[in-house]
């Protein structure tokens, strides 16, 4: 079952951003993940306003699983293209993977209600404050 969120309830697009898409927007790339990324120039009636970016998130709306070079790309960091930037990929470099918290992937040490609540006893090494010492 997919996390429910009550302020993206719509997964992807609302109408009104679809809509645009369609009307003013021109897709200019998609990322691993299938987001898909547009922009609009602006328009005859304010032609010094900034172009327009956004993304459509295939899936669940969460700008965490938006990768850093279309990040920089959607805050117009740079105006090209990021596949067009990127540098070969390092054998070290690891696959980009979104924020998992809130999710069932997230991580609960020890201790966590959602592992049983029980968590490790202290040792001796350890001594509680009393505001009397």
């Amino acid at each position: 079952m997919a996390f429910f969120n009550p302020f993206t309830w719509w997964n992807g697009a609302t109408l009104g951003t679809l809509i645009d898409s369609w009307r003013h927007g021109e897709q200019v790339g998609t990322d691993a993940q299938g987001h898909r990324y547009f922009r609009a120039k602006p328009n005859k009636r304010n032609p010094a306003a900034r172009e327009r970016r956004w993304v459509i998130y295939e899936g669940a709306n969460d700008a965490s699983r938006v990768p850093p070079e279309w990040h920089g790309w959607l805050h117009g960091r740079f105006d090209d293209i990021p596949e067009s930037h990127l540098p070969p990929a390092k054998i070290w470099e690891v696959e980009y993977t979104p924020n998992a918290t809130g999710t069932a992937d997230a991580y609960r040490p020890q201790g966590a209600l959602e592992r049983g609540g029980k968590r490790v006893h202290a040792r001796g090494d350890y001594e509680s404050w009393t505001p009397d010492s």
